[in-house]
């Protein structure tokens, strides 16, 4: 196969699984000098690197069933690819896209990589992150406090790193569309996933997902607590929980409680607090918190749980009446009001955010996107602005946050099938 193009200047990788496939042929390009590539058996060539000019190959996965390699700033005018069994040929059209670049590195670098091992090649490699804008997807149409947590993030990222961190929206099917597409992302750093207590709960919702969201995402860094609280209409008769969980008891079945669906946040955290005291409430679904807050002021409903953020301007115009946050202890925001934990101990819950990317992205990328975070929550401006729109920052190490995900996922799984909740 034969392929002529003008010269000119591309930014382009690929990523290929090798695992049982041989790879034959050669391309040559055209740089400061003409280079030679080769690849052959199913790990990587030790002679890719062998002459330099522009020319970079990067990332040499783990098991060696991966091959990202990148050309930077070449100029090209044919390649020659073998038309022979094992051989590529749409490896073309990925050129011609130049999509997806990978790591660009400096002769310097390149040079030192000539003879290198795996390890050393993606410590090098890291060790520059990031060199080129960084895509964060999230899973939720613009607005929440999923995203809006995940935009302040992603400018503090581009400014300690000198790279812009983008948000990307992919909202549907709970999250679990922008989930898959970042599973299937290769493992470079350069595409990351909001992530949150809604991948946890789908977890055990969801039955026919095509990846597992333990295995396939590798949590990068936590970001924010998501403090929930549970108000009523003001008219409402009990003014305290303790009053509340005496009303309900006396009351089984008489009291409504709005919820955002089947295996929503407010759904999940409402139950769990039904089943700690013992008490049966009515669940009314609403398809959004504006049309629930309205019956709620309305009177036609008597009580919800929901984001802080969703409801504090409420609290604060007294239209709403807080009788306590989720959280284990109490919010600076609302220092008067208790933690339902004070009065339901082991009571706990809460919505969070974080980052991660996809499994078998280099640690050491992961410990600096970690590192920067950490050192963003611990920023007095940045808190404040946290603060300001009902969030708490939520640090925490790589190996903490991966134990804090599990052990999450695990306790939700236990309310989720006790309560046999399905999603629409």
């Amino acid at each position: 196969m034969h392929w002529q193009e003008r010269p000119r200047a591309v930014e382009v990788s690929f990523h290929k699984a090798t695992s049982s496939t041989r790879w034959g042929g050669a391309d040559r390009f055209h740089a400061n000098k003409t280079i030679e590539w080769r690849m052959s058996g199913v790990g990587p060539s030790r002679q890719i690197l062998r002459r330099l000019g522009r020319i970079v190959a990067t990332d040499f996965a783990e098991s060696f069933k991966y091959i990202d390699a990148k050309i930077t700033l070449f100029q090209y005018d044919g390649i020659d690819y073998f038309s022979r069994p094992g051989v590529q040929p749409h490896i073309l059209d990925i050129l011609e896209r130049a999509r997806e670049a990978a790591m660009k590195f400096t002769r310097r670098h390149v040079l030192r990589l000539g003879a290198a091992s795996p390890v050393a090649v993606r410590s090098a490699w890291a060790s520059d992150y990031p060199t080129r804008p960084v895509r964060v997807v999230v899973g939720f149409p613009p607005g929440g406090f999923t995203d809006t947590s995940t935009r302040l993030i992603a400018a503090a990222l581009s400014e300690r790193l000198g790279q812009q961190f983008v948000v990307e929206n992919r909202p549907g099917a709970s999250s679990n569309i922008a989930t898959e597409f970042v599973v299937r992302a290769a493992p470079d750093g350069y595409t990351l996933l909001q992530i949150g207590d809604g991948n946890a709960y789908n977890a055990t919702l969801y039955d026919n997902l095509n990846f597992d969201f333990i295995r396939d995402i590798a949590p990068v860094a936590s970001t924010v607590n998501a403090p929930f609280v549970l108000v009523v209409n003001p008219s409402f008769g009990a003014k305290t929980v303790p009053e509340f969980i005496k009303y309900a008891k006396a009351n089984p079945g008489k009291i409504n409680v709005g919820s955002l669906g089947p295996g929503s946040p407010s759904q999940l955290i409402g139950v769990l607090f039904k089943s700690m005291v013992g008490i049966d409430l009515v669940t009314v679904n609403y398809r959004g918190i504006g049309p629930a807050l309205t019956d709620l002021m309305n009177g036609r409903i008597e009580v919800v749980f929901t984001s802080l953020v969703s409801v504090i301007g409420y609290i604060k115009a007294d239209k709403l009446r807080a009788l306590g946050v989720t959280t284990a202890r109490r919010v600076d925001l609302l220092p008067d009001v208790p933690a339902l934990g004070e009065f339901v101990p082991g009571y706990e819950a809460a919505g969070w955010v974080g980052l991660g990317a996809p499994a078998k992205t280099p640690p050491e990328i992961i410990a600096t996107l970690n590192a920067q975070v950490n050192t963003a929550l611990a920023d007095p401006a940045f808190k404040a602005r946290l603060v300001e729109i009902a969030l708490e920052p939520f640090p925490s190490s790589q190996t903490d946050f991966a134990k804090f995900i599990v052990e999450f996922t695990d306790k939700w799984q236990k309310v989720i099938r006790a309560a046999n909740i399905k999603p629409e």
